[in-house]
């Protein structure tokens, strides 16, 4: 049996592979290649955004596409499908244009630097269709031949259809709680299922800073748990405690200590928080809690 390719698939929905370019993302940034997984499922726009600026060479080649099939660098040698993208148009914008786009805000916190050199670069207008877009998450393509050459033209290369899982991959399941840790930049872009557990769950939880080494200590249980507690971080950076307000946020990084049951009453659980503190050492001037 002839095995299946991209450019099958392709060709079924109407799209001549000659004139698609393929992009197989695997961001060098680390906080930006855990998370842009999670921006293709939920925030589509920020993802976009990721792809709407390249290089020179990658942006004179993709003004004569007609469309671009997105990809995810999720193994080696392998890519995760996101979707297929109609190159609308493109613009010549300065590095100050660049900046002005809400969505690069997003993405500069996760660790991109934008146009190299500060040059004025091409900005894409890529729409994404309804090709493929049941393969979402879902269809894996071997990325054969050098895996440094993350675009291609379509046409010109092989990609074999490696698997189609019945479930999405792009976010996986929300790791057991005694192993979860998040940065700032993570908490500000977490899947919607990420969101939800940390909804439910009610405990102790620590912030390590690492450019002082000291820690602190808090406790959740009000309305959304864990996530109220986090999105207050995510939002201001110190969630309104003193000796957060002077630290670099970038530099948290957030766990839970103990987690409690859903009924847990409050003052058992600031009771917990209190006894963390003790044994950890947080309070100020050794740690980073008030009191």
């Amino acid at each position: 049996m002839t095995a299946i390719e991209l450019n099958d698939l392709l060709a079924k929905t109407g799209l001549d592979p000659a004139r698609v370019m393929v992009m197989r993302h695997r961001p060098t940034e680390p906080a930006l290649r855990r998370a842009l997984p999670w921006l293709a499922q939920d925030r589509h726009e920020v993802y976009n955004a990721y792809q709407s600026q390249h290089g020179e060479r990658v942006e004179t080649s993709l003004s004569r596409a007609t469309h671009l099939a997105s990809f995810i660098g999720n193994e080696a040698r392998c890519a995760l499908f996101v979707g297929v993208y109609a190159v609308e148009s493109f613009r010549r914008i300065s590095s100050d244009q660049f900046w002005t786009i809400p969505e690069n805000h997003a993405l500069k916190a996760l660790g991109t630097r934008g146009p190299s050199d500060g040059r004025d670069s091409l900005w894409f207008d890529l729409r994404l269709t309804d090709a493929l877009e049941a393969y979402k998450g879902r269809l894996v393509v071997e990325w054969s031949g050098i895996e440094r050459a993350w675009w291609r033209w379509a046409a010109r290369n092989v990609l074999p259809v490696q698997a189609i899982h019945g479930e999405s991959l792009l976010v996986p399941p929300v790791p057991d709680w005694k192993e979860l840790v998040l940065s700032l930049q993570e908490l500000q872009t977490l899947p919607t299922s990420w969101r939800q557990a940390l909804s439910h769950w009610r405990g102790i939880y620590y912030i390590h800073d690492r450019a002082c080494g000291k820690g602190y200590v808090g406790s959740a249980y009000g309305a959304d748990n864990l996530l109220g507690r986090w999105s207050g971080y995510a939002a201001t950076g110190h969630g309104g405690n003193r000796w957060l307000r002077d630290r670099d946020p970038a530099e948290f990084v957030f766990s839970i200590l103990q987690r409690t049951s859903p009924d847990t009453e409050a003052e058992e659980v600031i009771a917990l928080e209190s006894s963390w503190k003790e044994r950890l050492h947080t309070r100020h001037p050794v740690g980073l809690n008030d009191n």
